[in-house]
């Protein structure tokens, strides 16, 4: 195995964590948004990653963002005559974000990102080190 690999792959694991954390992020912050420049209620949104060759042909592999999907479920409707998002029968939509969910997935991205960069530091340290012997 190539002694940098660890570190290509760790760091391909920082950057889809911190794509994780910045879309759950951005998915709490508009937890309550009911009405976007597209107009409607703010839809969440899902990262979803794929595991894929290092280098073509290689059974190691690095993780990438493969894409960010709107969450299909529905909106949740609350009567609320008085707002002014309401519809003629005084619902309003408000976003599919469960923030509950969203903090869960907030800590999951957070320890692997921690893990990726702990992969990271201690594969720099090896590699350091081996240059220390071949002095």
């Amino acid at each position: 195995m190539d002694i940098l690999a660890a570190g290509r792959i760790a760091r391909t694991g920082l950057i889809a964590q911190r794509t994780r954390l910045n879309v759950t992020a951005t998915n709490i912050a508009n937890a309550h948004v009911t009405r976007t420049l597209e107009g409607g209620p703010y839809r969440a949104k899902n990262v979803v990653l794929r595991a894929v060759p290092l280098v073509p042909g290689s059974s190691l592999r690095k993780v990438e963002v493969y894409a960010i999907k709107d969450d299909p479920s529905p909106f949740k409707e609350v009567y609320d005559p008085g707002h002014p998002d309401a519809d003629a029968r005084g619902i309003v939509k408000y976003p599919n974000v469960d923030v509950i969910t969203e903090m869960v997935e907030l800590l999951s991205a957070g320890r692997a990102y921690e893990a990726n960069l702990n992969v990271l530091t201690t594969s720099k340290s090896m590699f350091l080190k081996t240059l220390d012997l071949l002095k």
